[in-house]
């Protein structure tokens, strides 16, 4: 199941104004689409959040990165937390990746 199902379902006011604050940094116009799918799984490699490489992973790729642009997003996370990020969202980013469309 996933999570974000679960927060919108038993919280529904909370999730509303998440999606909202979501909503309104997409619309920021400092970085393009891409390029803040690539900061945000460079942040959340760099916290080993393996869920949410999963889920945006595919978003990048389908705003246009490349394999090579998602495999350096997560390397750059050797330099401000060691192998933590690369050893556990590298692997299943990249198969992610090759997977989807």
């Amino acid at each position: 199941m996933n999570p974000l199902d679960v927060f919108q379902k038993e919280s529904p006011e909370v999730a509303t104004a998440f999606n909202g604050l979501i909503e309104a940094l997409k619309n920021t116009t400092g970085l393009d689409a891409k390029t803040k799918q690539l900061v945000y799984i460079g942040i959340k490699s760099a916290l080993g959040d393996t869920t949410a490489v999963y889920y945006h992973v595919p978003m990048a790729k389908k705003l246009g990165a490349s394999r090579d642009e998602i495999k350096d997003t997560i390397l750059i996370t050797l330099t401000v937390c060691g192998l933590k990020g690369v050893a556990t969202c590298l692997p299943l980013a990249l198969e992610v990746y090759d997977k989807s469309e």
